[in-house]
């Protein structure tokens, strides 16, 4: 492998920090590396909205699910698909289709993760918070977005101080297929795969809990999750059509 290979291979989430910021210098790098991230059609379809004011920064704490890390870090975005800056250009643009919300959702995860591995490679650390998604309506408030705009996710960013264990990822051979979809699921190598994140789970610091990861994703998706996007994507003008 090579550097950029184990860099990425070496990636965790970072939720603690120290107090110091990020230089000037650096972050015009990370938001230079995420805008040269792939775009569908070179059409751009993304915002990031830089939150300074502490008082916002608060108010995201709360409506992120009361994460204190997105007020203790020293960057935090939050990243969204973004045609309303087409509709100005083009007023008589034809928006509102799903493939759009697509376009806008893909374009803006490539631009972040793009940030994110940018910010590591300078020893800086960061998480994603889709805990915005919580509260979406009270985030476009709070944030003034127009229609034609949709808040996806936050990103912390800052010096870590901290050094999580890498979380292990499924098998290769449980996640890329050859030629057409492999139905039947592999019992012995998710077997295997249950056991090394129990084990994962049980030597981790602070152990706050020990499950295989079927245990986990049964749990998640034994309830509703976030039933109310569908119309708050609608009601910013996405996937109208």
């Amino acid at each position: 492998m090579n550097q950029t290979i184990e860099l990425l291979c070496r990636h965790t989430s970072i939720r603690k920090f120290t107090d110091k910021p990020i230089e000037t210098e650096q972050l015009n790098a990370i938001l230079v590396a995420a805008q040269a991230a792939s775009t569908s059609s070179f059409l751009q379809a993304s915002s990031i909205i830089r939150i300074t004011d502490s008082n916002k920064r608060a108010e995201l704490v709360k409506l992120s699910g009361n994460q204190p890390w997105v007020g203790e870090a020293a960057e935090f975005f939050v990243w969204c698909a973004d045609f309303h800056r087409h509709q100005q250009i083009a007023p008589d643009a034809k928006l509102g289709f799903t493939e759009q919300l697509l376009i806008g959702a893909v374009d803006t995860a490539l631009m972040a993760q793009n940030a994110l591995t940018a910010a590591e490679s300078l020893g800086l650390g960061g998480v994603f918070i889709g805990g915005l998604r919580n509260s979406p309506n009270e985030v476009v408030e709070l944030l003034n977005l127009p229609q034609q705009v949709l808040p996806l996710f936050g990103m912390c960013l800052g010096h870590p101080a901290q050094q999580p264990s890498i979380r292990p990822r499924l098998p290769q051979s449980l996640v890329v297929h050859e030629n057409s979809y492999a139905e039947e699921l592999d019992g012995d190598q998710l077997a295997q795969y249950d056991a090394k994140v129990r084990d994962y789970y049980t030597h981790r610091a602070g152990a706050d809990k020990i499950m295989s990861w079927s245990d986990q994703i049964t749990a998640i998706l034994a309830k509703e999750s976030r039933p109310y996007m569908q119309s708050f994507v609608q009601s910013q003008g996405f996937a109208t059509k």
